[in-house]
């Protein structure tokens, strides 16, 4: 059986969603698997997105570990940023009793320093595919309207100090520029992303449709990359991807799992 470390800010659905898909995984024996604890920089009390999240945690009856990296930064007068290797190696001596196989990014919306990557392995969920726009999801988006990209996607990577440059373990693509949305792209053509940005935003319509079919996408990608672990088609030995024989495996394409995965795990 596969043992998780979970890590998330909690902010929001996306949050929650990622976490429940993969426990409903787990209770139905889809996934061998099971969470051994859930991070959460944030204290309760400060957002009410987080105190939904760990709500939901403290249902599962998965054990929470907090430790508020806002408050940290108030208290040595500086950015996090700045203070990154410190601030992880306090994380690392809050989860150390727990010992797990694999640690997730789901929704954490810290860059993990060199200190805590090394110390573990752990993936990441990043909205876009191997080799592609790096940055939130919202720098992403518009960094695929600014090139007029015809594809995107989400992968699943390991962390590295590298921001979001760690070999790819899984991705499920999907096309952006067909006829279904080619009329969004109409209007916002003749236009640069700083207008877009300065007008609309993110009420952006082509904007908010390149969100939705990612984020659709993302339950069942990080569900279907772990149950690959779990089953040994993946693994990770000296900082690279192998397969089960310990041969180094290119990113799997999950395209048919997640698209078959979509309406049971998009709510």
């Amino acid at each position: 059986m596969l043992t998780l470390g979970w890590f998330s800010t909690g902010r929001g659905e996306g949050s929650r969603g990622l976490l429940s898909c993969t426990m409903e995984a787990i209770q139905r024996g889809e996934l061998d698997a099971r969470i051994g604890y859930v991070f959460c920089n944030r204290a309760p009390g400060e957002h009410e997105g987080s105190d939904q999240f760990m709500a939901l945690v403290r249902r599962y009856g998965i054990p929470l570990v907090t430790f508020s990296s806002r408050a940290f930064r108030k208290e040595r007068g500086a950015p996090v940023a700045k203070l990154r290797a410190e601030h992880d190696l306090e994380i690392m001596r809050r989860i150390a009793p727990y010992r797990v196989d694999l640690c997730v990014l789901a929704g954490y919306m810290l860059i993990v320093s060199g200190e805590l990557c090394r110390a573990y392995t752990m993936l990441n969920l990043h909205p876009a595919l191997p080799g592609g726009p790096t940055g939130t999801w919202q720098e992403v988006i518009w960094k695929l309207i600014e090139q007029r990209a015809s594809e995107t996607g989400a992968m699943v990577h390991l962390v590295t100090e590298d921001l979001d440059q760690g070999p790819a373990v899984t991705y499920a693509s999907f096309h952006i520029r067909n006829g279904v949305n080619e009329h969004l792209w109409q209007q916002a053509a003749g236009r640069s992303t700083d207008e877009l940005k300065a007008t609309e935003g993110e009420e952006l319509q082509l904007f908010k449709a390149i969100r939705v079919e990612g984020m659709r996408r993302e339950r069942p990608l990080l569900l279907e990359s772990l149950i690959a672990f779990a089953q040994g088609r993946a693994s990770v030995e000296g900082r690279k991807v192998v397969d089960a024989q310990g041969a180094p495996i290119k990113p799997l394409c999950l395209n048919p799992e997640v698209e078959r995965g979509m309406a049971a795990t998009w709510m």
